[in-house]
């Protein structure tokens, strides 16, 4: 038997984060993982997604050397290189983490974990079973791929996230079904190494959880690149043959069919709730997970649950670990709440895109007097050099104190730039602060003050409005 103040069932981002976090709060803390230190973020999502979108950059980079002054000759790209710089990133990430827990004083179980009361764990291990007592007990045990009920979603030439970064060869064409971060990113990667991508979302828009805007830029670039997009429009059947399939929609302009040799389903993810014995303790997840309240407490005392387990919060690794610090504070009598009006969402295709708070039809709906500015990257001097000018910065502003509330952007490194906003609308900041805040020049983020000057309509390097 193994006692300890905190048991953690998973080690991804929110799991191994608390682990960490208790640690250094001077708890002694069990952390049970069943597959994978670092969760599917860092073996399977995230973190592998990055290192192979990198990989497309640079291609695509290459072929644009010219441009640039340099000569590189006959450009091209190696699959298997491709896969292996994903692994040693993976590896490395992940032996990281190992190290961090190891160091930490975090005792790593490798099993299956399951409740025998509230606060009493049942693991199945390799070579027998152990049990684990626990003061409180968190659950972080992440999320899988989303089944729908499509006809034919289950046959052969079907893959789901997991499988399409494990693929020794690239398909020649591929449909994906899902317009959300992962559909667009996958997008991305495949039709930068030339492999001809249908791209299929049942909403009107793509990213349609994010600010408009960026779902009409991203259709418009990615459109310009050579990606099929089909918004509005639902997938219907797949007929599979020997080497690919059949992708029967139903859209806008009525039934089409589109010949592909593989399918990515990117429809969305269900919590892992299956297993965990959640029955013993009385708890009923709903299929959005399980119940907490802003402290990430369950309805029974002393558990906790985290990350896309979770009900509350989107499913995305940052909110994770921020929810897993705030269980573990609050688990060991620290003052922690879990605050959800600055998380930043981040999409990783070619261009980013990215936004944090209001968008402009959540803020109109609150009721707010909107005042809105957007500062396209065309007028963006970096942008400009890096021949990268796709893409714009969007300011979503209160009209009557000018107080922020979301920035959203398309381009070159959105995913950095929405740090400011992050940042500007926890310390509640106003239109004029990010005026006066001396951007450096030149650099992207000058984008950011000229969309907060556009939306009182004196941005500067913009023609002046008539």
């Amino acid at each position: 038997m193994i006692r300890a103040d905190i048991a953690i069932i998973g080690a991804g981002p929110g799991g191994y984060v608390a682990a960490l976090r208790a640690s250094q709060l001077g708890a002694k803390v069990v952390c049970i993982e069943k597959q994978w230190i670092g969760g599917v973020c860092l073996n399977w999502g995230c973190v592998p997604t990055k290192a192979m979108l990198r990989c497309a950059e640079v291609y695509a980079l290459a072929q644009k050397a010219d441009q640039f002054g340099v000569t590189v000759g006959q450009v091209g790209f190696d699959w298997a290189k491709v896969q292996q710089h994903k692994e040693r990133v993976v590896q490395q990430m992940t032996g990281g983490v190992s190290m961090l827990l190891r160091r930490g004083g975090v005792q790593v179980l490798m099993g299956e974990a399951s409740f025998a009361r509230a606060n009493t764990l049942t693991v199945r291990l390799a070579d027998g079973r152990e049990t684990v007592v626990a003061d409180k007990i968190l659950i972080a045990t992440g999320s899988r791929p989303l089944q729908v009920p499509i006809p034919g979603l289950d046959g052969p030439h079907v893959l789901d996230s997991q499988d399409v970064i494990a693929l020794q060869s690239l398909p020649e064409s591929i449909c994906i079904i899902g317009g959300g971060a992962i559909g667009l990113e996958f997008g991305s990667l495949f039709n930068t190494f030339g492999v001809q991508v249908t791209l299929v979302e049942m909403l009107p828009r793509l990213a349609p959880l994010m600010d408009a805007s960026i779902g009409d830029g991203l259709a418009w670039t990615l459109g310009n690149e050579g990606i099929a997009i089909k918004t509005g429009t639902r997938v219907t059947r797949i007929e599979h043959g020997a080497s690919g399939c059949t992708v029967e929609m139903a859209g806008p302009d009525g039934e089409s069919k589109v010949e592909v040799e593989k399918v990515l389903s990117a429809i969305g993810r269900a919590p892992n709730v299956e297993g965990l014995g959640l029955e013993v303790l009385g708890i009923h997840p709903t299929r959005k997970g399980i119940q907490v309240d802003n402290r990430m407490r369950t309805a029974v005392p002393g558990v906790y649950a985290i990350g896309d387990v979770a009900a509350d919060g989107p499913m995305l690794a940052h909110v994770a670990s921020h929810q897993g610090i705030v269980a573990v504070e609050d688990a060991l009598g620290h003052p922690a709440v879990m605050d959800y009006a600055a998380v930043p969402s981040c999409i990783f295709s070619l261009p980013e895109a990215a936004g944090v708070g209001l968008t402009e039809e959540q803020a109109r709906e609150a009721g707010y007097e909107v005042q809105v500015g957007i500062f396209g990257l065309a007028n963006n001097g970096k942008a400009v050099a890096m021949k990268e000018t796709d893409g714009f910065v969007k300011v979503v502003s209160e009209a009557q104190h000018g107080a922020l509330l979301g920035l959203h952007a398309v381009g070159p490194h959105a995913s950095d730039l929405i740090l400011e906003g992050t940042l500007g609308l926890n310390l509640e900041v106003t239109l004029e602060e990010l005026d006066h805040t001396i951007h450096p020049h030149p650099t992207l983020g000058e984008a950011i003050a000229e969309a907060a000057l556009a939306a009182r309509r004196r941005a500067l390097h913009l023609p002046r409005p008539s």
